[in-house]
């Protein structure tokens, strides 16, 4: 029990600083970076706790660290130069006088609840040794690179596009984009349900596949995929492209 607690402290720890370095950049944005590499710190810390090592852990927190790092990275680039993200800013305004406490509770906390439940596979192959890869593992890591090729092309194509300046006032509709409406959250789900994979190769635990579930339901109802299809809205090409093209999984575009 200590080992889950262990890095439940050092996650509270992690999401605070983050908190307090938000009050000094007056940006709670800073949180969407928080989220990537805290899955990274997470991993390696569940790493170095364990007793021995294997193949698999060693790749499952490869995995992580390529998604968090690049993630993170990506968000701050994004970010960089601009005023803080619509949503904090609207969430600052709406907030008040609990913006503080606010913050604190359902940005940061709450942040950190979610990923330290998305993270509990790795927690989990890096607690035990799981024996010798078997066929499962690589159908994960499979998965794994599917996923992360939608995340990171698609984010990519889309910061080429927006980039353009000819493209001002245009949809995006073009690369992965012409397949789903959102190829970087598919990425970003898929590529959890390859670290499940590898997780219940190694554990046979099928409870873990809250994890995946959990970041699935996230980006397609909560915090990703509704709240970009409410700003797409307003574009007058949104509805014909809407008709066409899947929401979420990649599929061929209708005419």
């Amino acid at each position: 029990m200590s080992y889950f607690l262990t890095l439940a402290g050092a996650l509270l720890a992690y999401m605070t600083f983050f908190f307090i370095l938000s009050l000094i950049k007056k940006r709670n944005d800073i949180a969407d970076i928080a989220w990537g590499i805290g899955f990274v710190m997470l991993a390696w810390l569940s790493f170095f706790l364990s007793e021995g090592v294997d193949i698999r852990q060693i790749i499952v927190c490869a995995l992580v660290t390529v998604w968090g790092v690049r993630l993170a990275a990506h968000i701050y680039m994004r970010n960089k130069g601009k005023k803080e993200d619509y949503r904090y800013l609207a969430w600052r305004k709406e907030w008040g006088k609990l913006f503080y406490i606010r913050s604190y509770l359902q940005v940061y906390l709450l942040q950190g609840i979610l990923l330290y439940i998305i993270v509990l596979p790795v927690l989990l192959i890096n607690k035990d040794i799981g024996g010798d890869l078997v066929i499962l593992d690589f159908i994960g890591i499979f998965v794994w690179c599917v996923g992360f090729f939608f995340e990171v092309v698609g984010d990519a194509q889309l910061a080429k596009f927006l980039k353009n300046k000819k493209n001002k006032g245009k949809l995006m509709t073009e690369g992965l984009w012409a397949y789903t409406r959102h190829p970087n959250y598919f990425g970003e789900s898929f590529l959890w349900w390859g670290v499940f994979l590898i997780a219940f190769s190694a554990t046979n635990l099928l409870w873990l596949i809250v994890s995946p579930l959990l970041i699935t339901l996230l980006v397609l109802k909560i915090s990703g995929v509704p709240i970009l299809e409410k700003k797409m809205e307003k574009h007058p090409d949104f509805e014909e492209y809407k008709r066409r093209v899947s929401v979420f999984v990649p599929l061929p575009p209708k005419k």
